[in-house]
């Protein structure tokens, strides 16, 4: 029998003998793995987000689709994607096996309906305009195989994300990433390393679609929902910086729009 590498034994042995030291040193010395576990597959994620990109620059959504610690960090992505860069909610939608009660209590027994995640795609209407990510380290969850199968029999393209080589979820997907770490520090612990890898994956995809969605100007998210006194102060710096105005005539300008962007258009199209 094949044991993926999300279930094999940990390198590390009689965990409850180790000192906190010792404990946090593995630990850490096991995430820095991720980082190049992920380097070594630039391009498969480079290939998702340019056909993600292209999805959404003609009316296309972005779903992340997953179950457990995966459909968590889903929803998370897609959550944070409004106030960032101030795009309606309904652009990047997180769907979870079990609905929005698991992201705080374990259903983990939700993942294993292979009909659910179809119906809750079907919710919102999904059209072979979208694009699908399916989420899952070990590559098999039900929940989300056979909701890309069914994507995939409705012309919608689809991606995955997983940490194990040949995962039938990566088969079925037009664009698989499969990133592998080996072996969590707690055996199975896929919250862990995987989970890592996963939430870095997932910023990658978002963050270099909205760029290239033109929601970022220079390094400055310009379209941010300005929702609290840090972010409002942030604005009223980054309006500041672009068109030399002190504090006072930035805050004002601001005070017009309630958005970076359209403060700088309204100074420049003013005649300063």
């Amino acid at each position: 029998m094949i044991i993926r590498t999300t279930e094999q034994e940990s390198h590390y042995k009689n965990l409850e003998k180790k000192s906190t030291a010792e404990l946090i040193a593995s630990i850490n010395k096991e995430d820095q793995k991720v980082a190049l576990a992920i380097e070594k597959i630039i391009p498969s994620i480079t290939d998702l987000v340019e056909a993600v990109t292209t999805k959404m620059e003609t009316g296309g959504r972005l779903f992340y689709l997953g179950a457990g610690t995966s459909g968590r960090l889903g929803v998370l992505d897609a959550s944070e994607c409004p106030p960032t860069y101030g795009v309606p909610a309904g652009w990047v939608v997180g769907l979870i096996a079990g609905g929005d009660r698991a992201l705080r209590f374990s259903i983990e027994n939700a993942e294993d309906d292979p009909k659910q995640g179809w119906k809750d795609l079907a919710e919102h209407n999904i059209n072979e305009n979208d694009f699908v990510v399916g989420i899952a380290a070990s590559g098999t969850t039900p929940y989300v195989v056979n909701a890309l199968k069914d994507c995939k029999a409705k012309g919608i393209l689809t991606g995955a994300i997983s940490c194990n080589e040949n995962a039938p979820i990566c088969e079925i997907a037009d664009y698989p990433i499969t990133c592998v770490v080996g072996p969590e520090f707690v055996t199975g612990s896929t919250r862990m390393k995987s989970g890592t890898a996963q939430k870095m994956i997932l910023n990658m995809i978002t963050t270099s679609t909205m760029i290239k969605l033109g929601k970022v100007k220079g390094n400055r998210m310009v379209d941010m929902q300005l929702s609290n006194a840090k972010l409002i102060q942030r604005a009223i710096d980054m309006v500041a910086e672009i068109t030399g105005l002190d504090q006072e005539k930035s805050s004002e300008l601001l005070s017009k729009t309630n958005n970076v962007r359209e403060a700088v258009a309204l100074f420049y199209n003013s005649g300063k």
